[in-house]
């Protein structure tokens, strides 16, 4: 099990349905301002964005890095695959990267992962997604949590040092047999300045704006079209 398919085996005991379901909002009403007809989500997860923009007659295709959230889409006659941005054909009219999706690449990553988005865009094509500032990770991300219900427990602790978060979950199911199985992995994201998104070689940042999704401020929006 990779750490990001711990991540979704937990993501249920994180508590993070409702913001979720605000981001999903949030792109949806930015798409709104192009003349979509086909998007590609990387990092889709389960699919819940794609659902949505498919009932408005997009079509939409998903990439994710864990097997265990492809494996959901494609349960719910998703299309999707466990792919880097790189391997996938075709071009769109949108790409999007919801949730903290570039904030999981350090910067040598980030830079190679938009300069590659931008090959997979059609003319006039637009990039969404969303980034952390720094009071996101430092006064909100940062901490240790806990959830359980009745066959899980989640601990949670995550620390922010050198524009680095370092989250580590474990993860303790409970088998048939009434044993416990526990999963333990470490998570990084990186925190990322505005500057690193404004000279890229294929994308122009053309719109950044801070909402708050748990806190003040914690979170920046970016748009970029095709150069």
């Amino acid at each position: 099990m990779t750490n990001l398919d711990l991540y979704a085996k937990a993501e249920h005991l994180l508590g993070i349905e409702e913001a979720t379901e605000a981001l999903y909002d949030l792109y949806r009403s930015e798409l709104d301002d192009y003349n979509i007809k086909s998007l590609l989500d990387v990092g889709c997860g389960r699919g819940g964005f794609m659902q949505r923009l498919i009932s408005d007659g997009v079509t939409c295709k998903g990439i994710d890095k864990s097997q265990v959230m492809v494996d959901e889409c494609i349960s719910q006659g998703l299309d999707a695959e466990c792919a880097e941005i790189g391997e996938v054909k075709g071009s769109y009219d949108a790409i999007v990267s919801i949730f903290d999706v570039l904030n999981f690449m350090d910067k040598e990553t980030l830079v190679n992962f938009l300069n590659t988005a931008a090959t997979k865009l059609r003319d006039d094509g637009v990039l969404i997604a969303d980034i952390n500032t720094r009071y996101g990770f430092s006064d909100v991300a940062e901490g240790t949590m806990t959830s359980e219900n009745e066959t899980e427990f989640l601990s949670v602790d995550a620390q922010f040092e050198n524009d680095e978060l370092h989250t580590k979950f474990t993860l303790f199911k409970k088998d048939e047999d009434k044993s416990f199985t526990k999963y333990q992995d470490t998570i990084v994201q990186y925190f990322h300045k505005i500057k690193v998104f404004q000279n890229l070689d294929g994308l122009k940042l053309v719109e950044k704006q801070k909402f708050s999704l748990y806190d003040t401020e914690d979170k920046i929006l970016l748009i970029f079209k095709k150069k």
